[in-house]
């Protein structure tokens, strides 16, 4: 594949093609990563709304997109885990069950501070 190979400018741009052929493969194959997207166009803008300060809002937006971010890697899990071997196996079923419960987590991280912020907010 010739990674590590390349070194400055021919790196970083093989890097970035790296990275949109990832969100693609994600945006066509994974569902929750399209839904977890989408709603970004929705809450992105009501972060905007809700944060008081810059960094109400950078703290808003950045722990909504945990939860792509996770669900990124948990995608990885899987499709490593798919590619070796369709047979059921209690490590690989446990590798899938983490990643999930990885994403879980991210969203209750998510909701904690969206809770927290409008309660600070609106209910002082």
């Amino acid at each position: 594949m010739g990674y590590g190979k390349d070194k400055g400018v021919k790196r970083l741009v093989k890097a970035c093609g790296y990275t949109i052929a990832g969100f693609k493969a994600a945006w066509t194959h994974k569902a929750s990563f399209r839904q977890e997207i989408i709603m970004a166009g929705l809450m992105v803008p009501l972060a905007v709304r809700l944060g008081e300060s810059p960094t109400q809002k950078a703290v808003l937006i950045g722990t909504y997109f945990i939860i792509p971010l996770t669900e990124l890697l948990n995608y990885a899990i899987e499709v490593t885990v798919d590619r070796i071997g369709p047979a059921r196996h209690t490590l690989s079923g446990r590798a899938k069950d983490l990643g999930s419960a990885a994403v879980f987590m991210s969203i209750c991280i998510a909701l904690i501070v969206w809770i927290l912020i409008v309660c600070e907010r609106y209910f002082k």
